[in-house]
């Protein structure tokens, strides 16, 4: 029983900082230093992606929730390769009738590598600098009442 109960905590301790974040139409948890298999990207190996819908980031003192993203959140991604996904087969078939058709189908795949995720200034594993564009805003025009 010990060892369950210290493999939950290490799991814990794996677990202090990650995100939640929306790529390919998906929803992916995403954590620093693994990699993961989204739908193929127009992007080159060794590229680096920045995603921007986050959606949750948790670290070891808060959460961020986003409505419905997460406000300065960025998870930073490079692209370690592009692959296939295993064959699916699709057998349609009409009972009586002597219809039968077979089709195979294999997703496309990029595997991308975890590099940072941040929020606002702070980031982990790697240094970023943030660039801040202001939008000048125009005052509204009042409308004189006669």
């Amino acid at each position: 029983m010990t060892n369950s109960k210290t493999s939950s905590n290490n799991s814990s301790k794996n677990n202090e900082l990650y995100a939640i974040a929306e790529t390919s139409g998906q929803q992916f948890w995403f954590e620093v230093d693994r990699y993961y298999d989204i739908d193929r990207l127009n992007a080159k190996e060794k590229e680096k992606i920045t995603l921007e819908k986050v959606l949750l980031i948790k670290d070891k003192k808060s959460i961020s929730i986003g409505k419905p993203y997460v406000k300065d959140a960025k998870i930073e991604l490079e692209v370690v390769s592009h692959k296939r996904d295993r064959k699916i087969l699709v057998y349609k078939m009409r009972p009586k009738k002597k219809t039968r058709r077979k089709m195979g189908h294999r997703q496309e795949l990029t595997r991308v590598m975890v590099k940072s995720i941040s929020i606002g200034k702070t980031s982990t594993k790697s240094s970023s600098k943030k660039e801040s564009v202001k939008k000048e805003t125009k005052p509204k025009s009042e409308k004189s009442k006669n």
